[in-house]
């Protein structure tokens, strides 16, 4: 059981919570932790399941300029821990990284356990105590830090406190956001989380959504237009869901068409099936006899084209186009989809939305509540997968620990 007064208290023990007791134990202040579930890093180890992504080999330039709009904020977190200083900080806990094929950084045996394991094992050695079952109430009169724990609630007094709770995404693993309605009463500025790196609906048929879902789709190309209108286009791959569409290609844009359906009521979304074809040929090979072929088998012997793909081109384009080669064509290049919302923040990798970076000092403590610092996901930014969630949270973890550990030993 922890002491009714400590001197820094760590609540949330995903990576962020995890790196700010590290940074702050170092930094000499005694830490205690507090994790609502019954182990830490529960979501780290979900990420993990299909090959632990840690970071990004990218240039900085590049790497920093994934975080979009909060940039210039993130930078500054990773001034000190960026992608070399996370692969770094693996290696002193026995862990060989390398990088992949699309530049993306994984542990050398891919697992995200041993990492977690021997990373909280040095915590414990360094001093940090752990308490799990201890799930976060907020505050009371006195500005004591409530939890509700197995044996009823406690209350703690702490010199202070890292809030590392995350966001709003996979709340079964912690994340569940209510830290939101306890911040907001203390006059925090909160914007409100919205899924990020998530799927999204289209609204198939029922033959299409009962025949095809979990359909993989790749190779294809997405053009989208931003916000100002600039058309944009990546190459990736994506899933076909019962409701909609979803996978990494879809992931990197989700906050572009997450937008665009805020403001306009839908995202219009354009893939291109046939990479590999420019439209001439296209156009020249679908134009050849059929004779009596279908028209599954003649798309798949002159444009490669079969499978869900086919499928697709039934579901959207109408019958005129179908037997029309230049109109097939240009359906196949650029077959038009429209979004109509995001899936649920529940379901997403991440959340966008958070407590506002405007409300920080430089140490990421609370402007309005001196003494509180925050660091992770629950702030407001967002990134793609690829490692670099991860990164910054982590960076952002060990900023706000060294801020507490500073602002204790003032006091």
């Amino acid at each position: 059981m922890p002491s009714s007064t400590l001197q820094l208290a760590i609540i949330g023990g995903g990576p962020a919570g995890l790196m700010a007791a590290e940074a702050a134990r170092a930094a000499g202040a005694t830490v205690e932790l507090f994790e609502g579930k019954g182990s830490v890093g529960r979501k780290f180890l979900l990420a993990g399941k299909g090959g632990m992504n840690l970071t990004h080999s990218e240039a900085k330039p590049q790497f920093t300029a994934r975080y979009a709009e909060r940039a210039q904020a993130v930078a500054r977190w990773l001034e000190e821990f960026d992608a070399d200083g996370l692969r770094a900080w693996a290696a002193r806990l026995g862990i060989d990284t390398f990088v992949g094929s699309s530049g993306r950084v994984f542990p050398a045996d891919m697992k995200a356990a041993p990492l977690l394991r021997a990373w909280v094992h040095r915590l414990r050695g360094a001093g940090v105590r752990f308490h799990v079952h201890h799930r976060w109430l907020g505050w009371d009169a006195q500005g004591g830090l409530r939890f509700a724990t197995p044996n009823g609630e406690l209350t703690v007094q702490a010199g202070a406190t890292v809030l590392a709770m995350g966001g709003g995404s996979w709340p079964q693993l912690g994340s569940d956001g209510a830290w939101q309605s306890w911040l907001a009463e203390r006059g925090i500025d909160i914007a409100a989380l919205k899924p990020s790196n998530c799927g999204f609906d289209i609204g198939w048929s029922d033959f299409l959504a009962m025949r095809h879902a979990g359909a993989p789709l790749k190779p294809v190309v997405a053009h989208w237009r931003d916000t100002d209108g600039i058309e944009h286009a990546r190459q990736g791959e994506c899933v076909i869901t019962a409701t909609g569409i979803e996978g990494s290609l879809i992931y990197a844009l989700s906050a572009s068409l997450r937008e665009a359906i805020a403001r306009d009521g839908a995202a219009a979304l354009a893939l291109d099936l046939a990479p590999d074809r420019d439209i001439d040929r296209l156009t020249a090979d679908l134009a050849k006899p059929r004779g009596r072929r279908s028209l599954s088998e003649h798309l798949r012997r002159q444009a490669g084209i079969g499978g869900i793909k086919t499928a697709l081109l039934h579901e959207v384009l109408d019958e005129a186009s179908l037997r029309d080669p230049a109109r097939l064509a240009q359906g196949i290049k650029r077959l038009p989809l429209i979004l109509k919302n995001a899936r649920p923040l529940a379901e997403a990798i991440s959340s966008a939305g958070g407590v506002r970076l405007e409300g920080l000092d430089d140490g990421l403590m609370l402007r309005e509540l001196p003494g509180t610092f925050c660091a992770g996901e629950m702030l407001d930014w967002e990134a793609p997968t690829g490692g670099y969630l991860l990164t910054a949270c982590m960076a952002s973890g060990r900023l706000a620990g060294e801020a507490a550990a500073r602002w204790l030993r003032r006091m």
